[in-house]
């Protein structure tokens, strides 16, 4: 079974029922088991045909699989070194069951072979082993659903900040402040010497507030009360139009850096003509995740960011509450909540499709 999303209009979804392939020689089937649904998925979908990520999982023609980050079981297997009943982690279509073609299998982990994922990026085609994963917790399985692809990219646009400097600025602000990726991101350069500060809708004011990662939190409302003569970076969660304008043609001379992350406000209409300070640029996570890997080599990247993700995890049970969905029936609707930005900052969402 496939959830499928049309990809001009993705309120409106399908279910298709394509049957159990006959699996081939090298290649594994999975069960897909439990996996998250956040506002980075809405990103996947508005980006889909500039960034590739609706090429991960074919559809029919018009149509799109969203891609998610959750955990699958092995069903059946014809590849050498996974066997029946194996749990792995890793990125997901909105299905039932996939196949995936193991190579470079080792005890941690493998990469999946299929040819039409060979030109994509390969950070996502790679799938953990839970089995041999040294910070598997069954009992955080939710919880690790949810962040642990958003605090990764939290992590690289940290790192990436730092290797550029922080571009000269002083500050940096945070559009999106509530969404998971921007709450990660607050809490690592929380650490550093910039003054951190979240931009909100008012209803989500107080919720930026209690968590306790910004140095400053300001309304969308009041943009025009940012310090106009700080050095300042624009992170964008969010992509709306009219806060990118308000931000730059606020900040002007001051903003040394525009950086576009999500896109979860897909809806608002984009500013017209150029803006004031430096062109927004988009900020592609694979692409940062390659150059550090080559800067660090094998397991540098994944053990750095080890060091910061349990911290940032035991701090979230402060604010995090996790919402299971039981059943494939749940997928559109949570997917619907996403899309149409009416889901709560401090819930995270969860379908599970079978039991561990």
């Amino acid at each position: 079974m496939d959830l499928e999303v049309k990809r001009d209009d993705f309120r409106t979804t399908r279910t298709v029922d394509r049957g159990m392939p006959a699996l081939e020689e090298g290649q594994t089937l999975l069960r897909v088991s439990r996996f998250a649904l956040t506002a980075n998925n809405v990103t996947y979908a508005v980006a889909g045909e500039g960034l590739s990520y609706w090429n991960f999982f074919p559809a029919g023609e018009g149509w799109g699989r969203v891609p998610v980050w959750g955990y699958a079981d092995v069903e059946a297997s014809r590849a050498s070194g996974l066997s029946e009943g194996e749990r792995v982690y890793g990125y997901l279509p909105m299905s039932s069951h996939f196949v995936v073609a193991p190579t470079r299998v080792t005890d941690a982990a493998f990469v999946d072979a299929t040819p039409h994922r060979s030109n994509l990026p390969t950070a996502y085609n790679q799938y953990q082993r839970v089995a041999g994963a040294s910070d598997y917790d069954p009992a955080r399985e939710r919880e690790y659903a949810v962040l642990r692809p958003l605090f990764v990219t939290s992590f690289l646009i940290d790192d990436w900040l730092d290797d550029n400097d922080t571009f000269g600025g002083r500050s940096v602000v945070l559009a999106s402040a509530s969404s998971k990726t921007a709450l990660g991101l607050a809490y690592l350069l929380s650490s550093r010497d910039v003054e951190v500060v979240g931009l909100t809708s008012s209803g989500n004011e107080a919720f930026v507030r209690s968590v306790g990662y910004y140095d400053r939190v300001v309304t969308y409302d009041d943009i025009r009360s940012l310090p106009a003569d700080v050095p300042s970076v624009f992170v964008d969660m969010a992509g709306g139009g009219r806060v990118l304008a308000d931000v730059h043609n606020r900040l002007a001379g001051a903003l040394r850096h525009s950086c576009l992350v999500g896109i979860t406000h897909w809806e608002d209409e984009r500013p017209a003509g150029e803006l004031p300070g430096p062109s927004p640029t988009f900020f592609f996570a694979p692409d940062q995740l390659k150059k550090r890997r080559a800067d660090w080599g094998p397991g540098g990247v994944e053990g750095r960011i080890e060091r910061c993700w349990g911290d940032f995890l035991r701090s979230v049970d402060e604010w995090l509450t996790i919402e299971e969905h039981q059943g494939f029936g749940t997928i559109e609707p949570t997917w619907l909540e996403l899309v149409e930005g009416r889901a709560a900052p401090n819930v995270g969402h969860v379908v599970a499709l079978s039991d561990p």
